[in-house]
């Protein structure tokens, strides 16, 4: 299995359901705004096994000085192979010049984005007001 790594934005909505909703997130069972999403996020770096799609990472920036690294996910079956590790590299080596990059990361996925040279944030707290299954 060779893995290939693009920037990609185009997306059918039925792959796109298929690995999100892979690692079970809600936001799969709207494959049209993901669609949308993505292609309005700053950029996107895509995994593929043989053409099909296996992970994905997103980015949302100001341009300069932040940014967000929204989704990232790798099908259940491709985990623990270096796949996000290597997604999440691509991006931070994009984004290398920028003083602020942020994820929000949830507390059992802490430790692998320890592992990408984020740290937890002091006094800081995530907040969130949406109608998404957490």
């Amino acid at each position: 299995m060779e893995i290939e790594y693009r920037k990609n934005k185009d997306f059918s909505e039925k792959e796109l359901q298929e690995l999100f909703l892979s690692v079970e997130w809600d936001s799969g069972n709207y494959p049209e705004k993901l669609k949308i999403a993505l292609k309005n996020s700053r950029m996107v770096y895509a995994a593929y096994d043989d053409g099909k799609l296996v992970g994905l990472i997103n980015s949302l920036s100001d341009g300069i000085m932040t940014v967000y690294f929204h989704y990232l996910l790798v099908k259940p079956e491709y985990q623990g192979q270096g796949i996000g590790k290597k997604l999440v590299d691509l991006m931070l080596a994009e984004y290398a010049d920028f003083a602020r990059k942020a994820i929000i990361a949830y507390d059992r996925e802490v430790e692998f984005y320890k592992k990408c040279g984020f740290e937890v944030g002091e006094d800081k707290s995530p907040m969130f007001v949406t109608y998404l299954k957490t």
